[in-house]
């Protein structure tokens, strides 16, 4: 078994990807909150909407799971 994932380039990409990652998440985030006819924070955490929570946390897993999959190809 061989240290090839503490190479400072394979740390260096990993970090890249995950910022990158991070960066289209929120992006994506954004304009979604900018679709729809309400704030979705003032209504997830001011009006407690446990439904559209629910609706948002699934929205949150399918966008990372597209981001995921676009980066490790």
């Amino acid at each position: 078994m061989t240290l090839d994932w503490l190479k400072p380039e394979v740390i260096l990409g990993s970090t890249m990807y995950a910022v990158i990652g991070v960066v289209i998440f929120w992006v994506c985030f954004i304009l979604v909150d900018m679709l729809t006819p309400f704030k979705l924070w003032d209504e997830l955490v001011e009006k407690k909407n446990v439904a559209l929570a629910i609706v948002v946390g699934a929205m949150c897993l399918s966008i990372g799971n597209i981001v995921a999959a676009a980066i490790h190809g």
